[in-house]
């Protein structure tokens, strides 16, 4: 298993570095493709050894080769992030058939919340096809169990969450954005496939996480009562947490109702 871990952290760490063009470009609703990296101040074209996943940036030392503009530490950070999330998924569900499609939410939850942060939006050019991407990656999970009832769990997970905070959105528009009731679908589809103890740990740990870091922000009084703080990556946080801890959480809840006698 080490070996495989090793191989998913370098290319976690590949995935990082396209994780943070597509931060900096899909809210500016420039191509991912062309042009090639560059400096923002003085459009020098970075060199290729100069982009290798943190190296890069150490090597560097956190500055551009040109014109000696400071290279944000986020960067070799969404790398990192980026490649962690990919270790921890790998080693959370094996080598499986759905692996692929969890890796790609985690890549996804990576460049989501940062965007949210940065812009206080979640881009739709991400999101919905999103919906497309985790259908066809679970595809091969699908045929290799034929699991039916987890497609059919997905599909109702997907349908409630959305209506969930459709109604959300509805009553109470000032404090979540539509793109959240569109998060909230994808989310649905991915922890319904895991189990509707996923979903219900995946939604509630989402909305105790966005309560935490807004409290967190007022004490700090970073925020106001009546500041817009992004939802999704409390979103995003809860889904990775219902990921790897749904089942310890369930069990800990249930016997919290039902104690042993």
């Amino acid at each position: 298993m080490a070996p495989l871990l090793v191989l998913v952290a370098v290319f976690g760490l590949a995935v990082g570095s396209f994780v943070n063009v597509v931060i900096h470009r899909v809210p500016l609703g420039r191509s991912l493709l062309r042009p090639g990296s560059r400096c923002p101040r003085c459009d020098a074209a970075i060199r290729p050894w100069h982009n290798v996943p943190v190296l890069g940036w150490l090597v560097l030392r956190g500055r551009c080769a040109g014109c000696r503009e400071r290279i944000s530490i986020r960067y070799p950070l969404v790398e990192l992030a980026t490649a962690a999330l990919f270790v921890a998924v790998t080693a959370r569900l094996g080598i499986s058939p759905a692996l692929p499609a969890y890796l790609y939410l985690a890549a996804v939850s990576v460049a989501l919340a940062m965007i949210d942060f940065d812009v206080r939006r979640l881009p739709d050019a991400i999101v919905l096809p999103s919906y497309a991407v985790a259908g066809l990656l679970l595809v091969p999970a699908v045929l290799a169990h034929g699991d039916w009832a987890a497609v059919l769990r997905s599909l109702a997970a997907m349908a409630a969450l959305w209506a969930f905070y459709f109604v959300l959105f509805f009553v109470y528009p000032g404090g979540m954005g539509f793109g959240d009731v569109k998060l909230a679908g994808l989310l649905g589809l991915y922890l319904g496939w895991l189990g509707w103890s996923s979903v219900l740990v995946g939604t509630f740990a989402g909305f105790l996480l966005g309560g935490l870091a807004g409290a967190v922000l007022l004490l700090a009084r970073r925020a106001g009562r009546k500041t817009g703080i992004p939802f999704g990556p409390a979103m995003l946080a809860g889904a990775l947490v219902a990921l790897f801890a749904a089942g310890p959480v369930a069990a800990w809840y249930l016997s919290l109702l039902a104690p042993p006698a």
